[in-house]
């Protein structure tokens, strides 16, 4: 295997040794009344600095709300509490970034905090939360990397976790899922276990992950059919997952949504804000790329990432590129030798543009093939994924063509060559 070749970005033809230049700033233009909200609710989103859970980092009033909060549920506790395998009154650090949750949620008021954390222990003894992992959900085998799912970890290592609901607006499906309140019950029972596989990856000590990224899919929810599960699920993960979240990214944001957050946004506190991230349809790759590498995105959202690529263990390292309004960008992968396999992956955020691959023989006078025709590439095609075998040596020659279009794209790469066992003479 081979995957450091000489690698060579040409823009509009022109061959330059280094990575790709960053792009200057878009012209401006004349914005619609929508898209400027859409830019505002996003501008206005300041960036998300997560709370520390080292104790001497704390206040020396924070400190004494922690001992506080110790204290009373010590004197109030009657049963077991523990929670996430981790006894609450141990002592340890792993119970002090559980108990840093319970009262950051509650602005650290001790008896607020106390009266949320009673509730949770409580809930989770009743609903079986402590043993949910294991159970298994007969009947939602397709909702599992569609609905609500675990994939990858933004570039931090928080684990990430999709929501999308769109697939409910068939009405079939629906009425499957939530076609009456036993249904409803036992789906938000799948979707809490959803979160707690997620819970399951976090370090709960000091300086470690202690959150998740979730990343809410808006295309095609239909909202008021699921209106009563949606504010059950926000109501059961905020009374009982405090500080769990460590950034919110909403895609596929429909235009009224932008309008009713720049409505409320407003009455929200900075901390409530400082975790949303707003973007609107034909920039979802752009927006996730900015806080997931590509490898790490499934490929629906304009990343690499498939599903059976998680059974191949952890996934191949992509580089990352932008391409230009205006722009072709040509990517040669050289060093190919003579019977090698080169397997590459690629994709441009948004597409709407041109592709084609070709081998380029080192030999003078040997013809370039033509691997993959020069074709557009629709706006919601995924990564191309495509194999060769070369009977020669020479470089592949991986083309995007954005001359057509003044917009600046992400875009990723990713490939290996394997040499041959045998080369014949």
């Amino acid at each position: 295997m081979n995957s450091s070749s000489p690698i060579c970005v040409q823009k509009a033809l022109k061959c330059k040794e280094s990575a790709p230049e960053s792009s200057p700033k878009p012209q401006p233009f004349k914005k619609s009344f929508v898209s400027s909200l859409m830019e505002a609710a996003t501008l206005r989103t300041p960036s998300f600095k997560e709370d520390s859970y080292f104790i001497p980092h704390l206040k020396p009033s924070d400190k004494k709300a922690l001992q506080e909060l110790k204290d009373k549920l010590q004197a109030s506790s009657t049963s077991s509490t523990s929670m996430w395998g981790s006894p609450l009154l141990g002592g340890d650090e792993k119970a002090d970034v559980i108990l840093l949750k319970f009262l950051r949620a509650r602005d650290f008021k001790v008896s607020d905090s106390l009266h949320m954390l009673e509730n949770c222990l409580s809930w989770r003894k009743d609903f079986g939360a402590d043993n949910i992992l294991e159970e298994d959900f007969l009947g939602f085998k397709e909702l599992e990397g569609v609905v609500a799912y675990m994939h990858g970890y933004d570039r931090e290592g928080h684990p990430v976790c999709y929501n999308a609901y769109g697939v409910f607006k068939d009405k079939e499906m629906y009425e499957r899922i939530f076609g009456d309140e036993e249904k409803l019950k036992r789906f938000l029972r799948w979707r809490v276990q959803v979160l707690e596989r997620g819970i399951d990856q976090l370090h709960f000590k000091p300086g470690g992950i202690n959150s998740i990224i979730q990343v809410t899919d808006l295309k095609d929810m239909p909202k008021r059919e699921l209106r009563v599960a949606s504010n059950q699920i926000l109501s059961l993960f905020q009374d009982n997952y405090p500080e769990m979240v460590a950034r919110k990214i909403f895609i596929n944001v429909p235009w009224y949504f932008s309008v009713l957050y720049s409505m409320f946004s407003p009455f929200l506190t900075q901390r409530t804000k400082s975790k949303f991230v707003i973007s609107k349809e034909g920039n979802v790759a752009e927006t996730l790329y900015k806080f997931i590498r590509p490898e790490d995105i499934p490929v629906q959202y304009g990343g690499l990432s498939r599903p059976t690529d998680l059974q191949n263990g952890p996934p191949k390292p992509a580089s990352e590129f932008t391409v230009k309004g205006g722009e072709k960008v040509n990517i040669q992968i050289e060093g190919i030798e003579a019977g090698a396999t080169i397997t590459w992956d690629i994709v441009v955020g948004g597409w709407e543009l041109e592709y084609n691959a070709e081998f380029v023989p080192n030999a003078e006078g040997s013809y370039t093939i033509v691997v993959d025709k020069p074709r557009k590439i629709l706006a919601n095609e995924e990564a191309i994924h495509n194999s060769y075998t070369s009977q020669e040596a020479g470089k592949m020659v991986l083309s995007v063509d954005n001359t057509s279009s003044r917009k600046r794209k992400v875009a990723a790469y990713r490939y290996i060559v394997r040499k041959s066992a045998t080369i014949s003479a």
